[in-house]
């Protein structure tokens, strides 16, 4: 799976950043491998709508399945999920440990559905 999480910084060790729309690095991850590309905000200091922004570019990479943010506007949230892209807000801690917990939890919920 795709993974895009939002990260104060250039690598996997680096947290995941609070803000969805000004956050300076994106970290595009291949959960099954933890190989990553890293992307820099080109938005980071756009004054307002920088959230839309974000998730309209992200959309347009095509091959994003789940973005990992600490916090998300309503507007950007609202743009991943109409393009099927879950949202993962509220994470805390670096980039590998959210990808490793977000798969962890995704597994687990689809275990449950399975088993429903």
């Amino acid at each position: 799976m795709m993974i895009l999480a939002v990260s104060e910084g250039e690598s996997l060790d680096s947290y995941v950043a609070d803000d969805f729309g000004h956050a300076p690095f994106f970290l595009l991850v291949d959960s099954d491998t933890l190989d990553y590309r890293v992307i820099v905000n080109e938005f980071k200091d756009s004054l307002s709508g920088a959230g839309v922004a974000v998730a309209e570019a992200i959309v347009s990479l095509g091959n994003v399945e789940a973005v990992l943010t600490g916090g998300i506007g309503m507007h950007g949230a609202e743009i991943l999920e109409k393009a099927g892209i879950r949202v993962s807000p509220d994470e805390d801690g670096t980039v590998e440990d959210c990808v490793k917990d977000f798969m962890r939890r995704l597994e687990r919920r689809r275990s449950f559905e399975t088993n429903a």
